[in-house]
């Protein structure tokens, strides 16, 4: 081969290779995922500076970064009157505080953990940047953690204060001297404080002021804090970049104290009262909804046109008395266009007092279009039969029953119906109850008539009735046993339903270290309560509960009235307290669970268990979601070995508690 053709040929190899590694084209490699967070390199003025006379800050990172949730997270002590501007650009947050700063004054600015990286998202936790305005700056701190008290929800981002000022009306009158927000786990750190003595509070602070209103939820200490600081000794860890351990080494470092506070938080359910709506629902119903809760009814008086009898009505209500239907009787009332009523209520004035009240309501008729449009088909088929003379087959006007429950009953429940309207009268010989046997249906006799199931409902009515287990029953009314408020017969109505049997179900028996007032609520993962059972003597009990999956949480009812109650500031009334089983319980059918429980072997924050907790930081989120079948087996599998109580003392900080506790082990 000439050399020609040889260099000819290498030329063409090399420019077929050169196409090729063009054509093939691969994804290029990503180095390991990005952990760390920000770090701060600068600040102007300096961390801890003293004599600032300027409310203009700079602080400078070691990547881009940005500011989450700013109006969430961000919180600056003392105060600010006029909020103050927040900037980041690039590597770099500006903070101008437009406030004329106060003479010898600690300034703190809490970040929480808003501050992240631009790329992965990672976040700093709990940076915080102080400086003074005089010759010295405070470095006191405390901290602890906000629990919603009905739930322990840990309760994420709502602020957390300090006043100097001890006197109770300090919350309501004054913004908090030193401030700070929780994290997503309910913690919080209060720093940059003197020494002092202080009252310690957990605000929503719905209207950003700071002190306290009556419709937030609230949280407060009955003891005075006093900040201190002492040192402790620790094995320090430092990790690699991909969170490998690096080097371990002794250290020393600050603790501040208290660090165990447990506010819990919770709302007095405050409400104004007032009127909220006065309507006509059609011509037989009118209905007053008020705005809260009530002792007593409203009562409502007609002034025209005058009703003919007594018993001009029936009433329909809540439970809470704050919403009330007024079912007419009277013709003369339901004939009239407009009703001229007095109505008297209690009413909450300018002094917040709760007070009587009267106020005249006129109840109107007022046609939707769809009644408009019915009564005018109504009106065009009626002169069609009068101008062809034809006979109609009118439908005799009725009322209709409807079983609440179809198909199965549990054990304990009552047959019960729903009426369209109240009733006028019940003929008891046109009901009938029979159970099935074989397959025969015997009457029952033992059989109490048809009667309200509630008195402030006058449409559901039961039948009292010895229901067994595993049987099934056949409820008959005859045709016109049952007549309506506005003299309509019923139709005849039949229902057919089965109760379940008894090893269908599964009973749980506890072991409490309670023998003071309490109950304890199983729930479901929804937290609905399907059972309340009293505390006796350290026990308490869940008869006849369906298959699945449950929670238990205990109540200690203070004033014994059988269910939570929320707290009061002004009367220094804290809410009742309440514990979480910390593990679930898989119930099977025809099993019987016995179980010990020490309310207080697990901290108070970790006791309600992750699948019902609904405000979980990130982190406990993807833990969820992506899971460890395996570890979670593990977890619940000796979740009904007994547990000892032993000897633990309580002082009533249950935060506080868990962790001498766990010290004296």
């Amino acid at each position: 081969m000439s050399l020609r053709h040889t260099t000819h040929l290498v030329a063409t190899v090399l420019v077929a290779l050169l196409l090729y590694s063009c054509a093939s084209i691969g994804s290029p490699e990503g180095g390991p995922r990005d952990y760390t967070p920000p770090v701060m390199v600068k600040a102007s003025p300096t961390p801890g500076a003293l004599r600032v006379d300027k409310g203009h800050i700079v602080l400078n990172f070691n990547e881009i970064v940005q500011i989450k949730d700013q109006q969430k997270k961000v919180v600056i002590s003392p105060t600010q009157h006029e909020a103050p501007l927040i900037k980041t650009l690039g590597k770099r947050i500006t903070i101008d505080l437009r406030d004329t700063l106060l003479p010898n004054t600690t300034y703190c600015i809490d970040f929480a953990d808003a501050i992240v990286d631009n790329n992965e998202g990672n976040a700093l936790e709990g940076f915080s940047y102080a400086f003074s305005t005089g010759d010295s700056i405070d470095t006191l701190q405390v901290s602890g953690i906000v629990l919603r008290a009905r739930d322990l929800e840990p309760m994420q981002h709502v602020i957390v204060g300090l006043h100097t000022n001890l006197d109770d009306s300090a919350f309501t009158r004054l913004p908090f001297d030193r401030l700070s927000r929780t994290n997503d786990r309910g913690q919080f750190t209060l720093r940059n404080l003197k020494p002092g003595r202080y009252h310690v509070f957990a605000l929503t602070d719905m209207d950003g002021d700071y002190r306290m209103a009556r419709s937030e939820d609230i949280a407060f200490l009955d003891e005075i804090i006093v900040p201190s600081v002492g040192t402790y000794e620790s094995m320090d860890t430092v990790f690699t970049w991909d969170h490998k351990v690096d080097t371990v080494m002794p250290g020393v470092h600050p603790l501040y104290l208290p660090n165990d506070l447990l506010l819990c938080m919770f709302n007095e359910n405050y409400r104004s009262h007032y009127l909220k709506t006065a309507k006509r629902i059609d011509r037989n119903r009118l209905h007053v909804l008020l705005s809260a809760p009530s002792d007593s009814l409203p009562r409502l008086e007609v002034l025209s046109p005058r009703p003919t009898r007594d018993d001009w009505c029936v009433l329909q209500y809540t439970p809470k008395r704050d919403s009330v239907f007024y079912w007419l009787t009277d013709s003369a009332l339901t004939r009239a266009d407009t009703i001229t009523t007095a109505l008297h209520y209690m009413h909450t004035d300018s002094l917040d007092r709760l007070v009587p009240t009267t106020d005249t309501i006129k109840f109107a008729v007022v046609k939707t279009a769809a009644q408009i449009k019915a009564e005018r088909q109504v009106t065009k088929k009626k002169k069609k039969h009068d101008s062809e003379e034809e006979e109609t087959d009118s439908i005799v006007p009725h009322i209709t029953l409807a079983a609440v429950q179809k198909g199965t009953l549990e054990i304990g429940d009552t047959i019960a119906i729903q009426c369209e309207t109240p009733l006028s009268s019940i003929d008891q010989r046109g009901v009938h109850l029979e159970m099935k046997r074989d397959s025969l249906w015997i009457p029952m006799t033992d059989v109490s008539p048809l009667q309200l199931a509630h008195d402030y409902d006058p449409m559901r009515y039961v039948v009292m009735a010895p229901l067994k287990p595993d049987s099934t029953y056949r409820l008959t009314i005859d045709s016109a046993a049952v007549r309506s408020l506005y003299d309509l017969p019923s139709m005849p109505f039949k229902m057919e339903v089965k109760v379940r049997g008894v090893e269908e179900y599964a009973n749980v028996f506890f072991s409490v270290n309670v023998r003071d007032s309490a109950f304890a609520q199983l729930v479901d993962g929804s937290q609905r309560v399907i059972q309340t059972s009293a505390v006796k003597g350290g026990k308490f009990e869940f008869h006849n509960v369906l298959p699945g999956t449950y929670f238990v949480l205990l109540v200690l009812d203070k004033n014994g009235n059988g269910q939570w109650d929320t707290g009061n500031y002004s009367q220094h009334l804290q809410p009742e307290e309440v514990y979480y089983y910390p593990k679930k319980l898989r119930l099977r059918r025809n099993w019987d669970v016995e179980q010990a429980w020490n309310i207080y072997e697990t901290a108070i924050d970790m006791q309600k268990p992750l699948d019902i907790k609904r405000n979980r930081p990130a982190s406990e989120n993807r833990q969820k979601k992506q899971g460890n079948d395996e570890e979670e087996e593990d977890e619940y599998d000796d979740e009904f070995n007994s547990q000892g109580f032993g000897d633990n003392i309580y002082s009533g900080n249950r935060y506080r508690d868990y962790q001498n506790n766990r010290r004296r082990r």
